[in-house]
């Protein structure tokens, strides 16, 4: 499960990446992108870290408190602990960092469509 949700993550963050090149992955990216930028503004703890937590209780572990990213990564990257603010500026850079690949998208899809490549070359 921890994967699942590192990956869940990863998609979130980076899955723009993927609508550049294959556009059709826009389907798919919108909404988790939108959910996740969603749970970091709003403070709300993803049904995933629950879920991860139930899991572990299962397998003989124990669970966590907080959630995924205050656990696992906050370690790696915000040892001192995940704040509010902090949570909100990660929402707002993966905002940021979509809405530029998106905007590349987009330019990638007019030039083909104006120039019938992929660039004017």
């Amino acid at each position: 499960m921890l994967l699942v949700h590192l990956a869940f993550v990863a998609f979130v963050a980076l899955g723009g990446l993927l609508v550049v090149r294959w556009p059709v992955w826009s389907m798919l990216h919108v909404p988790s992108a939108l959910w996740g930028v969603f749970v970091e503004w709003s403070g709300w703890t993803c049904p995933l870290t629950p879920l991860e937590n139930a899991w572990r209780r299962c397998g003989g572990q124990a669970g966590y408190a907080g959630g995924f990213l205050d656990h696992h990564v906050t370690a790696l990257l915000y040892p001192s602990g995940l704040t509010r603010g902090t949570q909100v500026a990660l929402g707002t850079f993966v905002l940021a960092l979509n809405l530029i690949l998106y905007s590349l998208a987009l330019a990638k899809h007019r030039r083909k469509m104006f120039y019938g490549t992929e660039d004017n070359r």
